[in-house]
């Protein structure tokens, strides 16, 4: 049993499976003496969640394959915007490009999911504890041949593997709906409003789209999203007329 020094506030496990939900939850709980575990299906949930909390969270897994996450972009994006959150990935994947993005995104640690319950509650208490965890596959010799090297197509930069129509598609659903809100001059309150998001959430959308983007600030992201939607109208209508 955990003992009341340890007491845990809040974790929040952001996972569309729910069977790897429930697991997580049992470990973080019964294991590791969180006092509540908050499961969530997409990334949209789980910035409302972490934004309700309001430095409430200790604790924030991610899967980079669910609703909403564009792989270690978004992780940065929460990093920026919530710093104090222990924010570590949780990953079927294997592949060494996802782990390293992941801590270079600012990632805690990076979890495999096949591990067992006893291995994976010793390496979440490793996390918690400050050691930055990275499967013990990242030692190895990386494979030779020029394709290890390019990044995949998701975090290329702005421009480099085709046009507007690439960029625009390597981003999220919701970072487009943004992206065409930021371009019209909205403010994060008004974005927040027409898409049902918390302002905190829509925050953590535009530390994203700045990444993605390659940009500063928001009114860099206005013009460079302009130019992206008015090229690929243009680049659409080409097509169709055609």
């Amino acid at each position: 049993m955990t003992s009341p020094s340890l007491q845990r506030r809040c974790a929040i496990v952001a996972d569309d499976d729910e069977f790897f939900r429930l697991a997580m939850s049992a470990i973080l709980s019964r294991r590791l003496g969180f006092a509540e575990v908050i499961e969530t299906g997409s990334l949209d949930e789980a910035l409302a969640r972490l934004g309700e909390r309001d430095g409430g969270v200790d604790l924030a897994l991610f899967d980079l394959d669910m609703p909403g996450m564009a792989g270690a972009r978004s992780l940065g994006a929460v990093r920026e915007c919530f710093p104090d959150v222990v924010a570590a990935i949780v990953s079927a994947s294997a592949r060494r490009h996802d782990i390293l993005l992941a801590l270079e995104a600012g990632a805690h640690g990076y979890v495999p999911k096949g591990l067992g319950a006893a291995e994976m509650t010793r390496v979440i208490e490793m996390i918690l504890s400050g050691v930055l965890y990275v499967p013990p596959s990242l030692a190895q010799a990386p494979p030779s041949g020029p394709s290890f090297d390019r990044p995949p197509p998701a975090f290329r930069r702005c421009g480099e593997d085709g046009g507007p129509a690439t960029v625009l598609a390597n981003l999220t659903r919701r970072q487009r709906d943004v992206l065409a809100l930021i371009v019209g001059g909205k403010a994060n309150k008004e974005i927040a409003r027409a898409l049902s998001l918390s302002e905190g959430t829509v925050k953590v959308h535009v530390a994203a789209l700045l990444r993605a983007l390659h940009v500063n600030n928001r009114a860099a992201a206005a013009v460079q999203g302009a130019r992206l939607l008015e090229a690929r109208r243009v680049h659409s209508g080409a097509f169709s007329d055609g």
